[in-house]
Formats: structure tokens, C-alpha cells, sequence
């Protein structure tokens, strides 16, 4: 039997902690916060979005960085696998729009609840306010742990789950990284992720709290179009949010990082430019002897209006009857093609999940132990792998934790087969 520690009580480590202990070794978790998953417990809104239903194609297709490194985990733990975990563990499940998956209780707190009472009934040791802040290795073998406190820690194995650098609050300082780099690791530059995005345009700002659905967006840098997608975004003080914004960000952020980006919303991408002008055709006759500020009911929101009418340059009183053909194709293509530059980032106190990380070059693929230190084991986001919204981040904690905990040998021997 082994002694295993596990630094960090998010998704990774619990589930790490958890797999290590069916296989029959004595666990360790250690946590620096006052409980359990703080992290986890806000997912989804607080629903908990566990995992992604969706076939194996599209989970890989799904990851942004390093898919390729994931291949043997997810297949290892599948999605279908984290689902009858929970479902074994008394967390029934529900499948919603974009196979989404969650608990039937719509809350985080039963799938923290299950994983913990899991770890007790293994006889895993659970110690809270528990900081580490260094890591013993001799002769190319972890050896132990070095708590705040002064303690040490010895240890057969030690698998490091810290997290990365999103939501500070909850515990995600950035610890991890410092414990690779001191054992001979590369830190891949770590940057916000799934994360809102700055406008330079002054009146996004006064669409603050607008949501727009079932619209499309399109990012450019010059000429190359970086990004298109379909679905709903939200208007904040600062710039652009919701799911298409923050999907967005992960496709262009590190190129945001170095330079101003176009982006264009088409408000009808229903509508060929051809529909959509005898569409505003149509408008414009039932309101001919109206003011043009006045016509636009049925074409937007109210809060939209006045920066439509503002950046149409056609003047708000001017009866719609006497607009020109010209004056109407410019408001069209305005429709089609709203466009604002994104000139940065939010920073991770917003940001959904961290980019960069531990490089998985240098963690063998299959199991996530250290090439560099025997017995020192890396899982979750403190990894440099990141994926889309939509339970695909929970499932790759879900695996490399899985790959970590069930892949430590008995002191001296194998990994035990459940």
C-alpha cells in the first residue's frame, strides 16, 4: 500500500484522491481552503454542468489546447464513465441543449456532497487549511511535502491538482505552477480563458445588460477570419460576454494579446442581405410617414435602437418615405455586420478557466506522472489544456485525475486493476 497526497481539493484532486483510494492506497488530500470544491460548488451558475454527453469527435474537437495529449485519458475515463459514476453515487443526471449534463437537483452542492461522502466511505484523510508551499525531491523521486505550518509530508506519490490562475477567490493562485517549475518543469505562459472581452466603442457600453440571441459573430484580424459562430451574447460596461463572446476568447485570445481584433455581429443571419431589405422594405411602407428613429420597432430590441439609428448616419427625424435606396442598403449591411474592435481581454478574476500551464510534453500521457520526478503526478487545469464551455474543462479534470490516481503502483509494485 502506497502513500499517496493530493494537493488541492478542486474537481481534479477529489477525483484523483478518489481513484487512488479504490485502488487500495492510503490518500492524503490536502486543501489550503476552509472546504471542499469552492471552484466546483460555482460551475454552471451553480447547476454544476458535469460533463458533455456528446460523442467522442466532438469532446476531442472541443479541447483548444493540446487535444492530442487527452487521447488516452478520456478514453480511459469517458464522459459516459463520469456520468455513471455520479449516477452510482446517488446524483441522477439530466441531458439538456447542447448535451450539456447535469444533475437532476440543478444543484452543485449534491455532486460536492456525493464525491465527499465517497472519500469518507474510502478512508481518504481530508485535511483543510492546509497549505503546501514546497515539494521535496532526491535522487529524481518525490520524497515529501512542506506545509506552511512547518510540517512535512512523506509520500509514495503526490499528485498535484492546485488549479491554475481563474477565480483567485477560490483558491487558484497559481501554486502548481511554482511546484513543476521547482521540480524541472516548463510552465507554458498562462492567460485568461473563457473569459469576456473589451470594446474600444464607446456605446457598447451603453448597451450594458442588452442580451441578443440567435445571432452570429465573426472575428477578424485584417483580412483572416479567426472565428464564426452562432448563438447569444450579452452587452457589459466594458464590452462584449455571454457564451458566443466567451467561446470567442479562446479561439482569439492570444492573438488579442498582441494586437486590436474586428469584430462583426450579423443581428439576422436568418437573412441573406437580399431578404433582410425587403424585410426593412416592408417596415419602412407600414411606417412611410413615420420618423426613421420611430420605424425600427420591430427590428430590434428598444435599448438597440438609438445606436442603430446612430451608427446608420442616416438622420433620427428623417421620414422614412424619403430615405434612398443607398441610405437603406447602408443600414442593411450595418444590420449584417455591426461591427466593434475588441481591443482586450478581462482578467482572471473573470475568466472561466486558465490557458497555459504544466507542458504536457513533459507528463507522460497515459498515467500523468512527471517525465522529470518519479512518483509526482500532474491533473486538471494546472495542466496546459483547456477546452470550450459545456462541461468539456470538468471532463478533462475528470480524466487526467482519473489517469493520475489509477495509474500510482503499489509501493514497489503495479498499479492495482479495479
Amino acid at each position: 500500500m502506497s502513500e499517496v497526497l493530493v494537493i488541492g481539493g478542486g474537481a481534479a484532486g477529489m477525483f484523483a484522491a478518489i481513484a487512488a483510494a479504490r485502488n487500495k492506497h492510503r490518500v492524503c488530500l490536502l486543501e489550503k481552503n476552509e472546504k471542499l470544491g469552492k471552484k466546483l460548488f460555482i460551475t454552471g451558475k451553480g447547476r454544476c454542468n458535469i460533463t458533455n454527453a456528446c460523442d467522442m469527435e466532438t469532446l476531442f474537437s472541443s479541447v483548444i489546447s493540446n487535444p492530442r495529449f487527452l487521447y488516452s485519458s478520456f478514453y480511459g475515463y469517458t464522459n459516459q464513465d463520469v456520468i455513471q459514476f455520479f449516477e452510482g453515487l446517488g446524483v441522477p443526471t439530466k441531458i439538456e441543449r447542447g448535451e450539456r449534463v447535469f444533475p437532476v437537483s440543478d444543484h452543485s452542492s449534491d455532486v460536492l456532497r456525493a464525491m465527499e461522502k465517497e472519500m469518507k466511505r474510502l478512508h481518504v484523510q481530508v485535511r483543510l487549511h492546509t497549505e503546501v508551499v514546497g515539494l521535496c525531491v532526491r535522487d529524481g523521486r518525490f520524497v515529501e511535502a512542506e506545509l506552511a505550518c512547518g510540517e512535512k509530508l512523506g509520500g509514495d506519490a503526490c499528485i498535484v491538482a492546485t488549479g491554475g490562475l481563474s477565480y483567485p477567490t477560490t483558491g487558484s493562485t497559481g501554486d502548481g505552477y511554482r511546484f513543476a517549475r521547482e521540480c524541472g518543469h516548463t510552465i507554458t505562459p498562462c492567460m485568461p480563458a473563457l473569459v469576456p472581452m473589451e470594446v474600444r466603442e464607446s456605446w457598447a457600453g451603453s448597451l450594458m445588460g442588452l442580451s441578443l440571441r440567435n445571432v452570429s459573430a465573426s472575428i477578424y484580424q485584417g483580412k483572416k477570419r479567426l472565428f464564426q459562430e452562432f448563438g447569444e451574447m450579452l452587452f457589459t460596461h466594458y464590452g462584449v460576454s455571454g457564451p458566443l463572446m466567451i467561446s470567442a476568447s479562446s479561439y482569439v485570445g492570444q492573438k488579442l494579446k498582441d494586437e486590436e481584433l474586428r469584430l462583426e455581429i450579423d443581428l439576422k443571419p436568418a437573412l441573406s442581405e437580399e431578404q433582410l431589405d425587403q424585410r426593412v422594405r416592408r417596415d419602412f411602407e407600414e411606417n412611410c410617414n413615420r420618423q426613421f428613429k420611430n420605424a425600427l420597432g420591430k427590428l430590434f430590441p428598444s435599448k438597440l435602437l438609438p445606436v442603430m439609428v446612430e451608427l446608420s448616419g442616416i438622420a433620427p427625424e428623417k421620414k422614412v418615405n424619403v430615405i434612398s435606396k443607398d441610405e437603406r442598403m447602408r443600414f442593411v449591411r450595418l444590420i449584417k455586420h455591426l461591427t466593434m474592435t475588441l481591443s482586450g481581454l478581462r482578467d482572471f478574476n473573470e475568466a472561466i478557466i486558465t490557458r497555459g500551464g504544466v507542458k504536457t510534453k513533459e507528463v507522460e500521457p497515459r498515467t500523468m506522472e512527471s517525465k522529470y520526478v518519479k512518483g509526482l503526478y500532474f491533473a486538471g487545469e494546472v495542466l496546459d489544456l483547456d477546452a470550450l464551455t459545456g462541461g468539456f474543462n470538468l471532463q478533462i479534470a475528470w480524466s487526467t485525475g482519473y489517469a493520475a490516481g489509477s495509474s500510482i503502483p503499489q509501493a514497489g509494485g503495479h498499479p492495482v486493476s479495479n
